[in-house]
């Protein structure tokens, strides 16, 4: 499919430095956001000294790791706005989290950082393959969550005519894309086939979808997810990632030319990875759990954030900037199955291997006396006429990829398509854990 593929001119002086000029630049921006949380939030300086550190002690990029973790635990123990480092009148706008439990994490911008969030989004959308005058259609929710006013605010500034048709509303949202014809679309990867069932029902064929380009994120998802979305929608699948705590989507984004990870904009963040038991730094390349320092932000600087995602840092390709390799699932998403370390991703990966299932399922959990218990619910694809048969030996083969790969033992529930409930406005919930608490 003809995608503008980006040019040289394309890219900010930035994109294509040397990684001796980047380093230069993020160690003069980490001891200025040291130093700007230190002084201005009583939270960090606390943390700090009772570390024995002061930001004069950064004289390296390696010196970071001597600084505390930040977790969300301290954003909520000091709710609302107890991480502001400047005045509250200076704060232009505050977004929240979407926790379902305790308080939710709040997050605050001055003009400054908001505009900053719009020229990495726009960067984002770039590297994707979007340009000034595409017709960009936004499925992401709209409101406290960070997903819809970023990306709206990064395709404005990109030059992009913004339809800012939020979530929900499926057969609304396939009309829009039919009748404006726009060129790319922003939505979570598990809404998307959401509007690419839409689309099959209504009798509308991948090659008459206007969409070039997705740019998904807000959840993980992998290359079986990615083929499915191609598939059905007709157009590149590119992933944006990016969390509230650090600043919304536009944090890293992958490259339409490449589609090897989301390359971090590390001219604004700062990527380290841990030893998620230890909190050790790990070297590139190897797997542990992503840590983010903000470079730029004002209004809610952040030292060390604990993102739970389990990545690995890899090497520059398409830009000068390192990339996020996939993301194998979170630590607190680990789900611990009869002693086996268990990601709903990797479940997910098998399920999407066979093209006659489409790409929602769940994961449900139990005990059985001391013994866990775990069903795998999916179902077919609109098109897959399958027999009795024919399903019986779907779910058996699929049992035995999971027992394989996996190492676990599943039951596994085919159902006809429509069968399992579809997300309308945002992150589909993949698992549900209705094993007794252990005390």
């Amino acid at each position: 499919m003809p995608v503008k593929q980006p040019q040289p001119g394309d890219l900010e002086p930035i994109e294509r430095a040397s990684r001796d000029e980047i380093a230069a630049l993020q160690l003069e921006r980490l001891r200025h956001t040291l130093q700007h949380a230190y002084d201005n939030v009583p939270h960090y300086r606390a943390k700090f000294d009772a570390k024995g550190v002061h930001p004069s002690d950064l004289r390296t990029l390696a010196d970071i790791a001597k600084f505390p973790f930040t977790t969300k635990a301290d954003l909520r123990d000091n709710y609302p706005f107890g991480l502001f480092a400047v005045p509250r009148e200076q704060v232009a706008r505050v977004h929240a989290s979407s926790g379902t439990t305790g308080k939710p994490t709040v997050v605050g911008y001055t003009l400054k950082d908001i505009d900053n969030w719009a020229n990495l989004v726009a960067r984002s959308i770039r590297a994707a393959g979007g340009r000034a005058g595409d017709i960009c259609h936004i499925a992401y929710g709209y409101g406290l969550f960070t997903g819809g006013l970023g990306a709206h605010y990064g395709a404005e500034r990109a030059g992009c005519t913004v339809i800012p048709m939020s979530g929900g509303q499926t057969e609304k949202q396939v009309q829009l894309i039919q009748d404006f014809k726009p060129d790319i679309i922003m939505v979570t990867p598990s809404y998307s086939l959401v509007i690419a069932e839409e689309c099959q029902r209504q009798g509308i064929a991948p090659e008459d979808i206007s969409l070039k380009v997705g740019i998904f994120g807000a959840e993980p998802w992998g290359e079986g997810m990615r083929a499915e979305i191609e598939r059905k929608l007709g157009l590149d699948a590119v992933d944006i990632y990016g969390l509230s705590e650090v600043m919304g989507p536009g944090v890293a984004s992958e490259c339409i030319e490449s589609k090897d990870g989301p390359v971090i904009w590390e001219d604004h963040f700062y990527p380290e990875i841990v030893n998620p038991t230890t909190g050790e730094p790990v070297a590139d390349g190897e797997e542990g759990e992503l840590v983010f320092t903000s470079l730029t932000k004002e209004a809610l600087p952040i030292i060390r954030y604990r993102t739970r995602d389990l990545t690995r840092l890899l090497a520059p390709t398409s830009r000068s900037f390192r990339r996020m390799g996939r993301i194998v699932g979170r630590s607190d998403d680990m789900l611990i199955i009869r002693g086996v370390n268990v990601f709903p991703t990797q479940i997910e990966e098998q399920v999407l291997r066979d093209t006659r299932l489409s790409g929602l399922y769940q994961i449900m959990l139990s005990r059985s006396g001391h013994l866990d218990e775990v069903e795998v619910r999916c179902e077919l694809q609109p098109n897959a006429h399958l027999s009795p048969d024919e399903v019986s030996e779907l779910a058996k083969a699929l049992q035995h990829r999971i027992k394989v790969v996996v190492g676990i033992s599943t039951r596994i529930q085919v159902a006809d398509f429509g069968t399992l409930p579809r997300t309308q406005t945002g992150k589909a919930r993949r698992v549900w854990d209705e094993r007794p608490s252990q005390v």
